[in-house]
């Protein structure tokens, strides 16, 4: 009806939706210039959209780490004034060599020399050693594991917002963890008292030297309960030539 009442097409319709939706009402105003049918990416454009899909969403100026069909669309339009229909953009991206894949976080103050560094040079050294002594060689963490569980969508009456009941006390169960590079045997210790420390992880590594003769090759992190004064004068305790 609005098509035959303009004496324009529908999809002259659909683009200024589309626009004024996208860009706000401001892209309608005459100066500029009719919205007719846009053209399509061209080579060129494929390659700079590549290249700004590659480096992720935050360089593009949006807020979110994960592309979103939508924010895809939007940058298009932005950047090339073409409109494309959000379901079309999946069909584009996979013509382009792109999939739907889960993400993965990585450390922002990683420092890949630091890295290669580390993997070249320290690495094969505990390697030989850990062979040379019949050692393990364990890699440790922690985890904490939240007991007030989490909401999700449920049913209810439309204005009338679900409500769920809590106690209102958070609590967590905390794991330390220890894993062997060569047989993949695993040490972990519960926590449920409190934040982890000193006192605890001492407790924790204590409980696994009982449990094993080998020698051990510790590597954790840099947490400051991992690091301290107290944690310093057990590892020179317990240390071995």
């Amino acid at each position: 009806m609005i098509a035959a009442l303009l004496q324009v097409s529908e999809e002259s319709i659909r683009l200024w939706v589309n626009a004024v939706l996208l860009r706000g009402v401001e892209c309608l105003k005459p100066n500029k210039g009719p919205v007719g049918r846009p053209p399509k990416l061209t080579k060129t454009q494929r390659k700079e959209l590549d290249k700004l899909i590659t480096e992720g969403p935050t360089k593009a100026g949006f807020s979110g780490a994960c592309w979103r069909s939508p924010m895809i669309q939007t940058l298009i339009f932005e950047r090339f004034g073409v409109s494309y229909s959000g379901h079309y953009i999946s069909q584009l991206l996979k013509n382009m060599g792109f999939s739907y894949q889960k993400a993965k976080f990585e450390a922002a103050k990683k420092d890949a020399e630091k890295r290669q560094e580390w993997l070249q040079e320290k690495w094969p050294g505990i390697l030989a050693l850990a062979r040379k002594k019949n050692a393990y060689i364990l890699f440790g963490d922690e985890a904490s594991f939240p007991q007030w569980g989490s909401l999700t969508y449920t049913w209810a009456k439309r204005g009338q917002q679900p409500v769920v009941e809590t106690s209102g006390t958070r609590r967590g169960y905390k794991v330390f963890g220890l894993i062997d590079y060569f047989s993949g045997r695993f040490f972990c210790k519960g926590h449920d008292n409190g934040r982890l420390n000193s006192e605890s992880y001492e407790a924790f590594l204590t409980e696994v030297l009982s449990n094993t003769r080998k020698h051990i090759i510790l590597i954790q992190d840099g947490a400051k309960y991992h690091t301290s004064k107290a944690m310093r004068q057990f590892f020179e305790k317990k240390r071995t030539v």
